[in-house]
């Protein structure tokens, strides 16, 4: 008996430990929320109350709950402010303070949600980490919980009942984003993973790697490739590679990560990144040229300093500086 209780110890102490040194933090905490068709404009029933770290009231009046008047259509979304490396997410949804499953009459709004992380509040430009196509009224948990080790800015929970759609029995005829509590848990800070959020991402130029491996999920502004190992093309900079260099003096000398023209601008342009064109009346080389006597001296080539639509009077040439 001494020995199965030794044993039993010896695992609560481990998985106290593992508990007690994960590293992940709640990032949904007090951050901006938003629902589809509140209930009211009472703050009672207010999008936020889903991300107030409140839930132990579950009633839909209970003032820790966020509801929604039901509709075809259910969206609720937190704003984690910056991207961020999640590792799992927990719903606790509105149960009333009752027995959940098919005697709750609101279990049936949640069966069939969905769960994106995004980088904008479209869920068809985010990653579905989630989407019931299992639960039933017996089954679905009152408190859900994910794994969905990705990176995004924004979580979105979606449900939907459709016209012309045939759902399985037990689903409601429309629904609604009734959540009293919502949490995102990950790393606090980008460019490490591990339970504990201690170990930096294996490759340099990495930006976001897998919380649980450390596969690089995203590459820092400048690099691409698998591993982000490679510079970006010529001519190209920033995250993704998805910048194009503005008119620098000499393309090969276009930071790749901020798209800094490192050895100035070509003539007509200005700024670091020499995409905002000379101010009205110069021209040429570093803007260092003033303009001659043009007609229109909105007409004016930045570039080159030749007025488009011709001179004042008393003056001739391409620039207009010589008088007559």
């Amino acid at each position: 008996m001494s020995g199965f209780v030794t044993q039993m110890y010896e695992v609560f102490v481990c998985v106290g430990v593992f508990v007690f040194a994960n590293g992940y933090v709640n990032f949904a905490l007090n951050k901006p929320a938003y629902q589809q068709y509140p209930l009211t404009t009472d703050s009672i029933y207010d999008a936020s109350n889903a991300v107030d770290e409140r839930k132990s009231d579950l009633r839909w009046n209970g003032g820790q709950c966020a509801l929604s008047r039901s509709g075809q259509t259910a969206t609720w979304w937190v704003n984690l402010t910056t991207i961020h490396s999640i590792h799992h997410i927990t719903i606790y949804f509105t149960t009333n303070n009752k027995p959940w499953g098919p005697s709750n009459w609101r279990t049936k709004y949640f069966l069939g949600f969905s769960v994106y992380v995004s980088n904008t509040t479209d869920i068809l430009q985010g990653t579905l980490c989630y989407k019931d196509d299992n639960f039933t009224l017996d089954t679905i948990p009152a408190v859900f919980n994910t794994t969905c080790p990705v990176h995004g800015q924004y979580v979105i929970y979606y449900n939907e009942r459709l016209p012309g759609v045939t759902y399985p029995d037990g689903y409601s005829d429309r629904v609604a984003s009734d959540i009293c509590e919502l949490e995102v848990y990950g790393c606090p800070a980008t460019g490490y993973f591990g339970s504990n959020c201690s170990v930096p991402c294996p490759d340099v130029n990495c930006q976001y790697c897998h919380i649980e491996t450390g596969t690089c999920q995203g590459c820092k502004p400048g690099y691409k490739g698998h591993r982000c190992e490679l510079a970006c093309d010529e001519g190209i900079f920033g995250t993704e590679c998805k910048e194009t260099c503005g008119h620098c003096r000499d393309v090969s000398h276009c930071s790749n990560i901020n798209g800094t023209c490192l050895t100035g601008c070509d003539a007509g342009y200005q700024g670091d990144l020499c995409k905002t064109p000379c101010d009205r009346g110069l021209y040429g080389s570093e803007c260092s040229e003033t303009c001659g006597q043009c007609r229109d001296l909105n007409q004016c080539s930045n570039i080159n300093g030749t007025c488009l639509t011709g001179c004042d009077a008393g003056y001739q040439g391409d620039l207009c500086k010589t008088q007559y």
